[in-house]
Order: structure tokens, then sequence, then C-alpha cells
């Protein structure tokens, strides 16, 4: 088999070195503008999984993936904005940029990067949809892949960097617990889609090397969040709408736990499955070479 092309691979490199750029930026968050911090955080992942996604599943699979993510996605933001529900009562602020409808655009995208990333790493510590218990196991997999992300995210985003705020607060240092029962409903709904989309377009196996850069773009997500621990602008102590105060330590802490025991588990599971050759993903088609 072919390998991915010299031009798409390194423009996949380019933009995992981007994103590692934006986690080092949020070091200077007292000294650059916040909206350059959240368009590197947002936009190479998305763009990322574009590339590699059009190499996996073509044109027309990465496009339905993307209409699947931004679609249930969207949908699901817009709904909570206006009734709660799935994720609870929240509202954005302008920190994440400009808005259509309430919701920003580079929050949509972000469901896209990490998303498409979160299926890899399941597709490869599972294999492949085409047999009936996989085609249930991987999206629920990747959606616990994506719910960890948010949980390590999540409080600081929101308490920190107020990016949103949750109107009564929540037990997760200001986060509800609905908000991640909403992300797995969400995330299962576009994966299950996609997988049942596999499923009736069968495709070919990859070599090992082709998953590192999107395992190694979700531990560098996690990693990065090792990086909050020096957040130049956090106050020590926290209020939340409801009137509870959080110690910003705590918050921080919780978070770089959660990427590193929960985050860097699921990154090192798909890396050991790659790197021993005992991956049984596949994804790239029999009839179009991955070549550019």
């Amino acid at each position: 088999m072919m390998g991915i092309g010299t031009r798409r691979t390194q423009f996949l490199w380019a933009m995992l070195l981007l994103y590692v750029l934006g986690r080092f930026c949020q070091l200077y968050a007292d000294r650059l503008p916040t909206l350059l911090i959240v368009i590197l955080h947002v936009i190479p992942p998305a763009l990322f999984a574009l590339a590699h996604g059009s190499a996996v599943y073509g044109a027309k699979g990465i496009s339905i993936f993307a209409i699947f993510c931004l679609g249930f996605g969207t949908v699901a933001e817009s709904l909570s904005l206006r009734t709660g529900f799935p994720f609870g009562h929240y509202y954005f602020t302008d920190v994440m940029g400009p808005k259509i409808f309430q919701l920003p655009v580079l929050l949509a995208l972000a469901y896209l990067g990490i998303g498409y990333v979160s299926w890899i790493l399941a597709l490869v510590i599972l294999g492949d949809v085409g047999k009936p218990s996989r085609v249930l196991m991987v999206p629920l997999l990747a959606s616990l892949i994506m719910v960890a992300w948010d949980l390590s995210m999540d409080p600081t985003w929101s308490m920190l960097d107020h990016a949103w705020v949750w109107r009564g607060g929540g037990a997760y240092f200001g986060v509800p617990v609905s908000n991640f029962v909403g992300w797995f409903l969400t995330a299962y709904l576009y994966y299950q889609a996609f997988a049942l989309y596999c499923r009736a377009n069968p495709t070919a196996a990859a070599p090992g090397t082709f998953w590192l850069p999107a395992i190694l773009l979700y531990a560098v997500c996690a990693l990065g969040n090792i990086l909050i621990l020096k957040q130049p602008m956090a106050p020590p102590v926290v209020t939340d709408p409801a009137g509870r105060r959080w110690l910003t330590a705590d918050i921080l802490g919780a978070c770089v736990l959660v990427s590193l025991l929960l985050m860097m588990l699921f990154a090192v599971l798909a890396g050991r499955k790659t790197l021993s050759g005992r991956s049984t993903a596949r994804c790239v088609r029999d009839t179009e070479p991955l070549v550019q």
C-alpha cells in the first residue's frame, strides 16, 4: 500500500505543530489576544481532521463525518441554549469570537477537530466497524474519549477563561453533571451515524504509522493541559453564578489529573496498539490509494 503522500503528510505535521504552538500560547494569555489563542486551539485540529479524514475516507466520507459532527453538535448546542437540554443552562461570552444564533463559530469547529481524532483513537483501539459488535462499541468508546476531553477543559474555559457561563453553576467545579451526559449523548449520536455509514462503505487496512499523527494530536491536547497550572491571569478563588466559591488550584489540578490519567490512557492504548502492529483498524479505500 502506498503512503499518504509527502505534501499531505507535511500538512498534517504542520497543523500538529501549530496546535502545539497554541497550547504554549496559554502561558502568555496575559500578553496575547485571547481570540488568537482560541483560534490556534481550534483551527489547526479542524484542518488536520479534514486533511487526514480525506485520506482515510475520501472527500465524500469526511464531508459526511463533518455534516454529522457539526450538525448534531450545532443542534444540541442551539437547543440547550434555549431550553437547557441536553447540556444545561448556559450562555456564551465574546471570548470565542463571532457567533451565529448565539453559538460561536469556533466552538462548532472544535467539535470537528477533537471529535475526529477521538473517533480515530477508538477505531485503532477496538478495530474497524465492520463487525456487528464494533459498530456499537466504537461509537461508545469514541464518545467516552470525547467526554474525557470535555472533563479536562470545561471548568477552565468556563470558570477561569469565561468563554461560557453556566447560569446555575454545577457540582464539577462550577460545571453541571448534565453537561457531560449531554456531551456523551450528542457525540454518540453522530459517531453512531458515521459508524453505520462506514459499515455500508467498507474500506481497507492502513499501515500503523498512518494513525500516529492523530494519536499525537490527542496526546498533545492532554499534555498541553499541564501548562494551565501556570495560568497567568487566574485569581486564587473564583465564584460560580450560584455563589459557590472554588479554589483555582483545585480546578486546575483536577483538569490536569483527568488529562494525565484518562486522556493519556486512551492515547497510550492507541499508541501501543499502533506501534505493536496489532491494530485492526480499517480505513483506506482499496480503489483509491493514499497518494498526493
